[in-house]
């Protein structure tokens, strides 16, 4: 009887590995197994993908760059699927920017600046890639993904379909989108401006970023959202938490809403500390925070 994987393998041409350690493929460096990590060549690649894994009936889901993403110790029973050879740009004479869901951030922040293109300069400082931005609705200094975009291209069981911006339910650091949905492209609309005040705005953007997170560890970026209103390292700080460890796992001393990587960390002392966090948070606040970091594996 064929193995599943070789099944796969009869219709997909991309790179197909089993048993590979999501700890390499996430900024926060923990994390079990996927029994399958697929690299689709391009779109029509991913949709052969999907297809057989979902009429073998094995789950899947999506990473990215790796920086929003905490997975278990148990790592994954099913296929993990990077996009990172899915990553064509193309900018139009109306100041239209397609990218897909494998180009990172950076780059995309650059293109546009190249362009003289303003309105994404923000993404010079947050890492990853754009389809995982979207899926977040990634922001910083005031400024979100979703601000510019137009639409989406999203691939399911029928195809690759386009959705206008107005279709879909999305807020501060989230966006609701359908299980089986992923995201292939996005076309943003940028306002033309002056390379001088663009390549300004992303130098302010990365020195903050120096000055408030230089946090020297492998980390997830801010792990949990801001309650309305709060902030939410401030929140941790008066907890009196700044610099708790549990296991490999701390707090960080210079932003208290990094949880980083101290060497040899586990999942588990990631999500014990959260737990803690949360915990103490509510006893000295009444908040209750959230996690902005997706969580996914078993343990």
């Amino acid at each position: 009887m064929s193995r599943p994987i070789d099944i796969i393998r009869s219709v997909f041409d991309g790179e197909l590995l089993e048993q590979v350690p999501l700890a390499r493929h996430t900024s926060l460096k923990v994390g079990g197994p996927a029994d399958i990590f697929a690299i689709p060549r391009d779109i029509a690649d991913l949709r052969n993908l999907v297809k057989i894994l979902d009429e073998l009936q094995i789950p899947r889901f999506v990473i990215g760059g790796g920086y929003n993403l905490l997975v278990r110790d148990g790592g994954f029973r099913g296929a993990a699927i990077s996009l990172c050879k899915i990553q064509q740009m193309t900018v139009s004479k109306d100041g239209e920017v397609r990218a897909e869901a494998g180009v990172s951030t950076i780059g995309l922040a650059r293109l546009a600046q190249a362009h003289g293109l303003s309105g994404l300069e923000f993404l010079i400082g947050i890492p990853g890639s754009i389809g995982g931005a979207l899926r977040m609705n990634a922001g910083a200094h005031g400024g979100e993904i979703f601000d510019h975009l137009v639409s989406l291209e999203l691939l399911d069981e029928d195809g690759v379909h386009t959705y206008d911006k107005k279709t879909f339910k999305y807020g501060y650091r989230c966006l609701q989108l359908e299980p089986n949905k992923i995201i292939i492209a996005a076309k943003f609309q940028l306002a033309a401006g002056s390379q001088e005040d663009i390549c300004a705005e992303m130098d302010a953007c990365l020195q903050k970023r120096r000055e408030t997170q230089q946090v020297r560890f492998p980390n997830a970026g801010s792990f949990f959202r801001n309650p309305a209103g709060q902030a939410a390292w401030r929140l941790i700080d008066e907890a009196g938490l700044r610099g708790l460890t549990v296991g490999g796992a701390q707090v960080s001393e210079v932003h208290t809403n990094f949880l980083i990587n101290r060497g040899g960390a586990q999942a588990a002392d990631f999500l014990r500390l959260a737990d803690i966090i949360k915990e103490r948070v509510f006893n000295t606040s009444g908040v209750k925070l959230e996690e902005e970091v997706r969580i996914t594996g078993e343990d």
